[in-house]
């Protein structure tokens, strides 16, 4: 679930994120000047009325719809799990949520559920002071990694995902969260990807767009898929283009929306299956894959 969309392309803080893992201290200090810069400040959120905060921000987001219990919020807060929050004086503006989780290959992670900001105060770097937030609470437990998944057919997402946070996507997950009824992602397929955030992963910037296509886009307007069927890979790196704005086509033209679903869909498992993985994304809104040892 996580991201809503509503990343701005660059920003004034955050421009990397250092390649040695560095003390959780540090990681406060830039945490608390980003928020600094937003606007807001940053704090744990472990009260009931937390709880129904969280549940403002998160009806402002997506809507009426499968709302996470206000008792489960409560327990994730007494279970070292707590959400934090951004606010602007008394009033919550935004909120990250997550969990402690293992895996049999990446062990202990931090699963990051979601991410929401008011709509008012989207773009503002709100989500990034919060992400920021959430980096320097997992140093302090010991926790070098964490993980979400995305839509990756939203361009603003993977730009703040892979560019601002310097994460890479490492697994396709096809229908994810089976039928959403949010507002958000209702009548979509829930294709996502897993993204894999390793703390201390230097941020590099936007990729070269330089590769083997893999998917392509014809023209601005309506911006098609190109071409109808999805050519393999040969090695890497490789490039998978999609929608510049997926929203604004899917409100315009919904067999459209649905053809770039299925051909993002086709170019990423061949792309995954090839042992490619998205290390990168450009300012022409496109993937580029390339083998987990480049």
């Amino acid at each position: 679930m996580h991201c809503t969309g509503s990343h701005r392309f660059g920003g004034r803080i955050g421009r990397r994120v250092d390649s040695a893992v560095v003390g959780s201290g540090d990681a406060w200090e830039r945490a608390h000047e980003a928020a600094r810069v937003a606007g807001v400040t940053l704090r744990p959120l472990t009260t009931l009325d937390d709880a129904d905060r969280i549940l403002s921000v998160m009806i402002a987001t997506w809507g009426e719809h499968q709302l996470l219990p206000r008792e489960m919020i409560r327990a994730l807060g007494d279970s070292g799990n707590e959400p934090y929050g951004a606010f602007d004086d008394d009033e919550l503006v935004g909120y990250v949520l997550g969990w402690a989780g293992v895996d049999p290959v990446d062990g202990l992670h931090l699963h990051s559920h979601m991410l929401a900001t008011l709509p008012e105060r989207r773009s503002s770097g709100v989500g990034f002071a919060l992400k920021l937030a959430q980096r320097a609470l997992c140093l302090d437990r010991g926790i070098t990694l964490v993980r979400w998944t995305f839509d990756p057919l939203l361009s603003r997402n993977a730009y703040f995902n892979m560019v601002k946070l310097g994460a890479v996507a490492d697994r396709f997950l096809p229908n994810f969260y089976g039928e959403m009824t949010d507002a958000l992602n209702r009548g979509e397929r829930s294709d996502r990807l897993m993204v894999r955030w390793d703390l201390g992963r230097e941020m590099a910037g936007p990729a070269a767009d330089a590769g083997a296509e893999v998917l392509g886009r014809e023209g601005d307007d309506p911006d098609l898929p190109m071409p109808s069927e999805v050519r393999p890979p040969i090695g890497g790196p490789a490039l998978v283009r999609i929608p510049r704005d997926y929203h604004a086509i899917r409100d315009r033209d919904r067999a459209l929306a649905d053809a770039w679903r299925e051909a993002a869909a086709m170019a990423f498992t061949a792309c995954f299956e090839a042992g490619l993985i998205a290390t990168g994304f450009t300012m022409d809104s496109t993937y580029v894959l390339a083998g987990t040892s480049s």
